[in-house]
């Protein structure tokens, strides 16, 4: 199998999880958070949102800085209900899929550098990046969301197995 195919196949797998997630994501309180060192809810929300999209910055660029020293003008998206949340989503993931869908496996091999401050981070095969700093990266932070969920009254939806709201994913 090729690692297009598996890369692919397991964004498939996550989305629909991630998807219930933020459906769920009380309106009203995206500045709340559990401790003064967390997130707030809408930040974690917005990452969980947009998180397949930067697949095509692994794919299509040779590095990212996410602390540049001067100013890139990137501003996260100010999303602000669920809905907002699920069409934010929608976008992303239709911009992964398709970096996945238009590279190869090749292309996958070569190497990819995160940065901070212009000092690289990591360095790794493109494949990595993408299945550590986004597939895995991103159930963290949708485990972290269901928990903001459950400390909002919020219904948990099934991911891998049942929760206290949901027996069985649908």
């Amino acid at each position: 199998m090729k690692l297009t195919e598996l890369l692919l196949g397991e964004l498939e797998r996550e989305a629909p999880a991630s998807r219930r997630i933020l459906e769920r994501v009380p309106e009203g309180r995206f500045d709340w958070k559990p401790h003064e060192k967390s997130m707030p809810l809408g930040y974690l929300a917005t990452l969980v949102a947009t998180m397949p999209a930067w697949i095509d910055a692994m794919v299509n660029q040779d590095e990212l800085d996410f602390a540049p020293k001067e100013p890139s003008g990137y501003k996260p998206p100010e999303l602000r209900t669920s809905r907002d949340l699920v069409e934010a989503f929608d976008a992303a993931l239709g911009k992964g899929r398709g970096a996945l869908q238009g590279t190869t496996d090749a292309h996958l091999m070569t190497s990819w550098k995160l940065l901070a401050g212009g000092r690289v981070v990591q360095e790794q095969p493109r494949y990595i990046a993408i299945a550590d700093g986004v597939l895995n990266h991103w159930a963290h932070h949708r485990g972290q969301l269901t928990v903001y969920l459950r400390l909002n009254d919020a219904p948990v939806p099934s991911i891998y197995g049942p929760t206290a709201d949901e027996r069985i994913a649908p």
